[in-house]
């Protein structure tokens, strides 16, 4: 199983967990005991997902079967469409927290939504709420360069995870290394690119070379650049194969040629397009 990372604020966590976006109905129970059972201990899920009740009530079965709840690392977002004020993170953080019925272990603003100049606030709110025990540790997902500075400069407090659109198309090289600089944890949202990776040609010969699924060469290319990644998958064959990645070892060739896929492709949207 891959290692933890450590986090800035002297926390650890999962270097790959499961998401849990587009989640819904019946899967969303089905998903987590599959996750819970083959070894996953961090579960990627947000406010927007709409399924954080189901989530909440697949932990508390697996607590009750045995799991320590501590050894599990649950990730809510703030999503703040429509305000990103300080009422608003502590409306919606609620909001979460009592669906979940368990602590949030990662709590993100989801989007800093720049044009709005307000995720600052909502960044002091985060910093706020964990200094009330409220939040083990606080991140924000979509974030660039200039935004993480902002956040950083105006209120001294760096995040501990930056969860982005990161894959072999859009591998983040710049966003990456300002991360590596300030100590944060840089996590890959849609890090096969969506599955659309996965028929890639590049991809299927290294991953045929090596014995193993298409996916678990991605993956392993992520663990090697030292990021964390949250794939999905509601099969629970997918979910065991994809953390099955500690027995292979993409070789500096590999990697170079993963680098030759870089396009800068994004299959979802840019930071600074989401307001």
């Amino acid at each position: 199983m891959p290692a933890d990372l450590h986090l800035l604020d002297g926390r650890t966590m999962p270097a790959l967990g499961f998401g849990l976006y587009k989640v819904a109905g019946p899967d969303v129970g089905t998903v987590v005991d599959a996750a819970i059972a083959a070894g996953y201990r961090l579960a990627d899920g947000a406010e927007f997902y709409g399924n954080e009740r189901e989530v909440g009530d697949a932990v508390r079965r697996a607590v009750d079967a045995g799991l320590d709840r501590a050894s599990l690392t649950l990730t809510s977002k703030f999503w703040g469409e429509e305000s990103q004020s300080a009422e608003a993170v502590r409306t919606s953080f609620a909001a979460s927290e009592a669906a979940l019925g368990s602590p949030v272990d990662l709590y993100m603003i989801h989007w800093p939504r720049p044009e709005r100049g307000e995720f600052v606030g909502a960044w002091r709110e985060l910093i706020a709420l964990q200094g009330e025990g409220r939040i083990r540790s606080i991140a924000v997902s979509n974030f660039t360069q200039e935004h993480l500075r902002r956040i950083i400069g105006e209120t001294g407090v760096a995040p501990v995870v930056n969860q982005v659109e990161l894959h072999p198309w859009l591998p983040q090289h710049a966003l990456r290394a300002f991360h590596a600089e300030h100590g944060i944890v840089t996590q890959a949202w849609s890090p096969l690119g969506r599955g659309r990776l996965l028929g890639d040609p590049v991809v299927g010969r290294i991953a045929a070379a090596r014995g193993v699924s298409p996916a678990q060469a991605i993956i392993r290319w992520h663990l090697q650049l030292g990021s964390a990644l949250v794939p999905k998958s509601s099969n629970p064959h997918r979910l065991r194969e994809n953390l099955d990645v500690d027995g292979f070892v993409l070789s500096d060739d590999d990697v170079a040629a993963i680098a030759t896929l870089a396009t800068d492709e994004r299959t979802g949207t840019h930071p600074d397009d989401r307001q």
